[in-house]
């Protein structure tokens, strides 16, 4: 691996013969921009997260160990350790923020814990699997900046999303809506004060295309790059 090629660590439970995840390989390593090696929920405990220049947090939830999951995002928010999450990825992302900077301990996931008390992600009102949708970008987002567009149109395979009730509560503590749907229901969110932090309800890797990579992709391994060649002349924190 050259200095300036960024090591992507791929939070998920990798299944070949899944679309989504050879997308994501496909998506990350176009171009030779970044090196992609998968992080299997059930072994983040034990693995050395700082050799990462960046996260990407995969679809494919439940994961085999939500715990896993959590603490690679938690490592990257701290970090300020580049960081996508995607589909699953969006839904632990906020999960994360919720229980270790909202405070709110019992957050939880309505797929993997539907009695639990207090959930921040919940079934989504409207179907959307299957289906590509548009997304309203938010003005003075990160999120509209690197699509330089006021909407964008992008692809939906979960079931699942931010509970309208925690929308305030997250953003309260600094976790913004980055992008919403037309009923303006949370499809993208974004911690501003970190140098990429960034939770999308859809796949951007699903639409990518080869040689060109999708904005919100090429955003995130340009920013896993810069920390790369931080940690090579020893100014990463």
């Amino acid at each position: 691996m050259k200095p300036s090629q960024a090591l992507i660590g791929v939070v998920g439970d990798r299944n070949p013969s899944y679309a989504l995840h050879i997308a994501t390989d496909r998506a990350l390593s176009d171009g030779a921009k970044a090196e992609v090696d998968w992080l299997p929920t059930d072994t983040i405990a034990r693995a050395d997260l700082s050799r990462y220049a960046g996260f990407l947090v995969a679809p494919g939830s439940p994961y085999q160990d939500m715990d896993g999951a959590l603490t690679a995002i938690r490592y990257a928010r701290e970090r300020q350790v580049p960081l996508l999450g995607t589909c699953g990825g969006f839904q632990h992302l906020v999960i994360e923020f919720a229980r270790n900077v909202a405070g709110i301990a019992a957050a939880d996931h309505e797929e993997s814990s539907p009695g639990a008390a207090s959930l921040a992600i919940t079934f989504l009102t409207c179907a959307v699997v299957g289906q590509t949708r548009p997304v309203h970008l938010v003005p003075g987002t990160r999120v509209a900046a690197i699509y330089g567009a006021a909407e964008t149109a992008e692809p939906f395979f979960c079931r699942y999303g931010l509970n309208p009730a925690f929308r305030s509560i997250v953003e309260s503590h600094g976790l913004v809506a980055g992008g919403l749907d037309a009923n303006g229901e949370v499809r993208a969110v974004e911690l501003p004060s970190h140098p990429f932090f960034v939770g999308t309800l859809f796949v951007p890797q699903a639409r990518h295309e080869p040689g060109r990579q999708h904005p919100l992709i090429a955003a995130f391994v340009a920013a896993a790059n810069r920390r790369q060649t931080l940690q090579h002349s020893g100014r990463a924190a």
